[in-house]
């Protein structure tokens, strides 16, 4: 997504993925206080509840990134929705009551990014220690594979890294080199984390605030990016004819997925355009990112000055626009605004769409023009056809994976619809806090869309159609993918003997 971003779902911060970027589908957050009516005492008492639904509602109303879609392809009557849950609320016999008559509002969306964070404890207020576990690395985060769990799968021989799993598998007489990517965000691998500690001198529960922990997410997604090369190449080594990129389950995570994707094909992606909420939020991100432009430029080669200068007025445009209003209501009765909901934004990878990564690599301004450039990636380490397995359990930065190979021609994406998640929440995103039960209400601010001008959030639909069930276990998903995979072998090889012609772009050969 574009800056200040995943997952999603980019950062303001140039060298490295902020903790504050990450978005994931499923992924539960602890909160701030035992939640009003779930007390013993008098009476429920509905109207706190009711304050709290009318302040969402003005939540909604000003920065609910896929508002538009709500009304016009979801086709959900937001009025009818907001009513309905107050009814609940009204006639709920408690506080449980209340706060499902809320839950069932953000379910009945069926947007992966729109939820409520209930409170659940009291904070300590003291600075994380470094361990990984304080800091949220959890390896329950990472989806359960499918591919590997199929008939005739192989495990790789000397695999470099554990934490991508990879094998092999003969389909229709054709090798199948099996890669599993079960997040893309460093927070699911703390074997990682506890390597970083190590090679950061960083003592094990020593304190550990933002900025430690950004150092540490850092390491880490630098050695997730070495790692899954390795991995590739390896697989390359057992020569593996196509490969199977197994991302079902996996709930997204950072703009880490940009620079992956550009690591399993050859073909220089084109990366979807994203749309924002208008206002402060975006307004910041935009002001800045210009100031740094400006910076940059100052130091800069003839030939860079102008192109950073002329980058830099685009990214003015995009301020503009972000202090320019769109007012909402006719989406409320169904209709379309006059004004532009969403303020046309750059791309999921920045303000360019494409670049090479070689012309970029000792530019010190790379990154703010090019969010893939937060990682030591090369381009196309996999070269040829390639099959990417998303399931319903694949969401937001996943999703943004899948669509930009799927858009570019690059992969056959194989498996069920993803969750319907797309673009989330940038640089911490625009949370509400409701006033009376303390509940944090997270919105995205920003919607990504693809080659067809659809958005994102609607989920990302297979080129082949697996009958997997969401009541199936592992294995049975497993069994279920094998007998489609020879499908998608051979439409992967037809799709790579034919490839798209290359974006243009100000930064390629």
């Amino acid at each position: 997504m574009d800056f200040p971003r995943r997952g999603r779902s980019s950062s303001l911060k140039s060298k490295r993925p902020s903790v504050r970027t990450w978005a994931f589908v499923g992924v539960a957050a602890s909160a701030l206080s035992v939640p009003l009516g779930l007390r013993a005492g008098p009476p429920f008492e509905p109207k706190p509840w009711i304050e709290d639904l009318d302040q969402t509602r003005e939540a909604f109303a000003a920065k609910y990134a896929n508002l538009e879609w709500a009304v016009f392809e979801r086709e959900a009557n937001l009025s009818a929705l907001f009513a309905d849950t107050r009814t609940r609320i009204e006639n709920a016999s408690g506080g449980v009551d209340a706060r499902d008559a809320f839950d069932g509002l953000a379910r009945r969306l069926g947007d992966g990014h729109v939820r409520f964070r209930w409170p659940i404890g009291q904070p300590t207020g003291n600075t994380p220690s470094a361990n990984c576990t304080a800091l949220g690395y959890d390896p329950r985060m990472q989806g359960t594979p499918v591919a590997s769990l199929g008939p005739g799968y192989a495990p790789l021989r000397d695999a470099p890294a554990p934490e991508f799993p990879a094998g092999l598998v003969e389909v229709g007489g054709h090798t199948i080199g099996v890669v599993r990517i079960g997040l893309f965000s460093p927070r699911g691998y703390p074997d990682l984390c506890a390597a970083a500690l190590a090679a950061l001198a960083i003592a094990p529960g020593s304190p550990c605030d933002e900025a430690c922990s950004d150092r540490i997410d850092g390491w880490v997604s630098a050695r997730m990016t070495y790692d899954l090369m390795a991995q590739l190449h390896a697989i390359k080594a057992s020569r593996a004819e196509v490969l199977l990129v197994d991302i079902a389950g996996n709930g997204g995570g950072t703009e880490w997925a940009e620079a992956a994707a550009r690591m399993v094909t050859a073909v220089r992606l084109k990366s979807n355009r994203v749309g924002f909420v208008r206002g402060p939020h975006w307004a910041e991100a935009f002001g800045k990112r210009e100031a740094e432009l400006r910076t940059a430029s100052q130091d800069a080669s003839r030939e860079d000055r102008a192109l950073l200068m002329r980058l830099a007025e685009e990214v003015a445009a995009r301020h503009r626009q972000a202090l320019t209003p769109c007012d909402s209501g006719p989406l409320w009765r169904g209709e379309r605004p006059t004004c532009r909901w969403l303020g046309e934004g750059f791309y999921a990878s920045g303000i360019l769409d494409s670049a090479d990564p070689r012309i970029l690599r000792n530019k010190s301004w790379a990154t703010l023009v090019f969010t893939p450039m937060q990682f030591p990636y090369d381009e196309g380490v996999w070269r040829g056809p390639l099959i990417v397995l998303v399931n319903a359990g694949t969401g937001s930065a996943a999703e943004e994976f899948a669509a930009v190979l799927q858009d570019n021609r690059a992969a056959v994406i194989i498996g069920t619809p993803t969750a319907g998640a797309g673009c989330g929440h940038t640089e911490g995103g625009t949370p509400t806090s409701l006033k009376n039960t303390g509940a944090l209400l997270e919105l995205p601010d920003c919607a990504r869309f693809r080659a067809d001008g659809s958005n994102e959030v609607m989920g990302i639909q297979p080129d082949v159609l697996v009958g997997m069930r969401r009541d199936d276990g592992p294995h049975r998903a497993g069994m279920r993918l094998a007998g489609k995979l020879a499908e998608a072998v051979d439409r992967a090889l037809r799709l790579t003997a034919s490839p798209p012609r290359p974006p243009s772009s100000p930064l390629q050969h």
